[in-house]
């Protein structure tokens, strides 16, 4: 069975705002900070709606 696609989106999302916030970190920019805590809580929410399409084709 494949994994939907937005669980894969989610993740990357998720991962690419871990590494802007850490990036806003470094460089002391808050606005970058708060987007890649942005981009993370929208991949959760991504992948999580992808576990609920990969749950119900699964049944």
């Amino acid at each position: 069975m494949a994994v939907d696609n937005d669980r894969v989106e989610g993740s990357a999302k998720n991962i690419g705002g871990k590494i802007k916030e850490a990036a806003g970190k470094v460089t002391g920019d808050s606005k970058l900070q708060a987007d890649g805590k942005s981009d993370q809580a929208e991949g959760k929410v991504q992948n999580a709606v992808g576990g609920i399409k990969d749950a119900i084709k699964g049944k």
